[in-house]
């Protein structure tokens, strides 16, 4: 039976707060929608371009120092497996294309779509092409720190780990070449773009997609969602997640300093 007894305000402020707030993230969404067609594109001139770049990473990867550990012998079982790597890693870089592609639009046009989609009127900004270089720049320099953090701490210490697993049980150290590179590519890969988490938190910030509060009061589940994408990608033990997921909540909480610094 409805009382009439309407809850208490104070107790419904005290509620967490939608991480992205409903009308910004249906026109964010409708606005990606329009976009498809431009990120298929994208997409594709990934793959075209990636596909003749995988045979030379593929080769780098076999020449890699800490790549493979001693004892561990990689053999092929099936005729596919090269031209399925190259697949599997010029699709990569057609999705790390569609990233920046994301991220260069939101810089571009961001503010006016957060706008349209309260019903306010426009931002007309006179300093977008700034905007749009700083990004660039800061995405390729945090996909260097991804990358060599990857490279000599990340991949070598989870090869090893796996290596010294197997030995432990009495398993012969023989890896498929399909399984072991994509392994190396998936944690390659998901480094770059893990490390531009405070590029994408300050963007939402800076636009108004998000806010601190929101962050703030879904920080706990944030730190899950971290730690849940480290353990998908690593081993299942405690130091191989927090070095997958650690980095995220690292950048997420140097992100929200530099918000913070820079709105003062």
């Amino acid at each position: 039976m409805d009382s009439g007894i309407e809850p208490p305000r104070d107790n419904m402020d005290k509620r967490p707060k939608d991480l992205v707030p409903m009308a910004e993230f249906v026109g964010l969404v409708n606005y990606l929608k329009r976009r498809l067609t431009i990120f298929i594109g994208v997409f594709l001139i990934g793959i075209v371009l990636g596909y003749p770049l995988s045979e030379n990473i593929i080769d780098w990867l076999l020449n890699a120092d800490g790549y493979l550990p001693s004892g561990v012998t990689i053999i092929i079982l099936q005729p596919m497996e090269v031209i399925l790597l190259k697949l599997r890693i010029s699709v990569q870089i057609g999705l790390i294309l569609i990233f920046i592609a994301i991220i260069s639009d939101l810089t571009w046009n961001g503010r006016n779509i957060i706008n349209t989609a309260r019903r306010n009127k426009s931002d007309n900004n006179n300093f977008k092409l700034s905007k749009l270089i700083i990004v660039l720049i800061s995405i390729i320099g945090l996909g260097i720190i991804g990358g060599f953090y990857s490279h000599k701490i990340l991949i070598p210490m989870l090869l090893e780990f796996l290596a010294n697993d197997a030995a432990n049980v009495g398993l012969s150290n023989t890896w498929q070449l399909q399984s072991w590179i994509g392994f190396i590519i998936g944690l390659f890969f998901g480094s770059i773009v893990s490390f531009q988490t405070p590029l994408v938190a300050l963007l939402l910030l800076r636009n108004g997609v998000i806010s601190r509060n929101s962050i703030t009061e879904n920080r706990g589940m944030i730190w899950f969602i971290a730690i849940l994408s480290g353990a998908a990608l690593s081993p299942p033990d405690p130091l191989s997640m927090f070095l997958v997921g650690g980095p995220i909540i690292l950048l997420l909480e140097i992100a929200l300093l530099v918000d913070k610094i820079l709105r003062r």
